[in-house]
């Protein structure tokens, strides 16, 4: 008997500890459960849908705010830059308001209702005054306008000299003459195209007399090649030779990666 009961003791107890663990586990979960529905947003409020239910449904969209009246500074700030008494049609793009639709045919003429802003006064072919005249642009947005009609900035950390060619991101603007549609401010990737400074004739010419005492590559920013090229006495005149050939074709170039003007 006492045999028995040492066996069976041992595995009562290690299912009393099995059953023990599945019901802390299981209450545990249970009261995870609870306690993320009482602290979810829903409990103890009145659904969204059900205040508005008898005044129908609601459609949201986009808060615009008011138009808002021209402040005298800000009047100012155009009034200055747009010309007075002129005719309409040759006033700045931001000198007027126009009501540009999109549905045009691309790269036909097309005209449009505008009206210059507060302050600025133009008139007609006439000579009148006019509040409301008509545009006639060509039909295109402003990131298609011919390069020569917009300015972009220019990045000065990307290499001109390489292959292949390295673009940069440009913010444009177009020039305030210039009528379009969209944005008159627009992102584009424009090939790396800047210079430091270093013009080609005076590379070349430094290879040329000096190139065995490594001037061509200091003038260009190349101290390391500068000095292999002073103490090896232009690499016993086979470097000096092909340096010649290399910034005579334009393949050895500024070392911050500029264009030669």
């Amino acid at each position: 008997m006492a045999t028995i009961c040492q066996i069976w003791r041992p595995d009562r107890g290690r299912c009393f500890k099995t059953s023990g663990i599945v019901i802390v586990l299981f209450m545990d979960l249970v009261l995870q459960c609870v306690n993320g529905y009482l602290s979810s947003p829903h409990v103890g409020q009145e659904p969204p849908y059900t205040r508005d239910a008898q005044h129908g449904p609601v459609i949201t969209s986009p808060v615009v705010p008011a138009a808002a009246s021209v402040s005298p500074t800000d009047e100012e700030s155009y009034t200055s830059r747009c010309p007075s008494g002129g005719l309409c049609s040759r006033l700045p793009a931001d000198c007027m308001h126009c009501n540009y639709q999109h549905n045009c045919t691309y790269r036909k003429p097309a005209s449009f209702t505008c009206k210059p802003k507060k302050g600025v006064h133009c008139i007609g072919e006439s000579g009148q005054q006019q509040t409301n005249f008509s545009l006639s642009i060509t039909c295109q947005f402003c990131w298609q306008l011919d390069p020569s009609q917009y300015r972009c900035s220019n990045s000065t950390n990307c290499m001109t000299v390489s292959c292949p060619r390295k673009r940069y991101n440009a913010t444009c603007d177009v020039l305030d003459h210039v009528h379009c549609l969209g944005k008159r401010r627009f992102q584009k990737r424009l090939f790396c195209n800047w210079t430091g400074g270093y013009k080609w004739s005076t590379a070349l010419a430094l290879s040329i007399t000096l190139g065995g005492f490594g001037a061509d590559r200091f003038y260009l920013g190349q101290w390391r090649e500068g000095l292999g090229k002073l103490f090896s006495f232009g690499g016993l005149g086979i470097w000096t030779l092909i340096d010649v050939l290399l910034i005579g074709v334009g393949y050895v170039g500024p070392a911050d990666g500029s264009l030669y003007i």
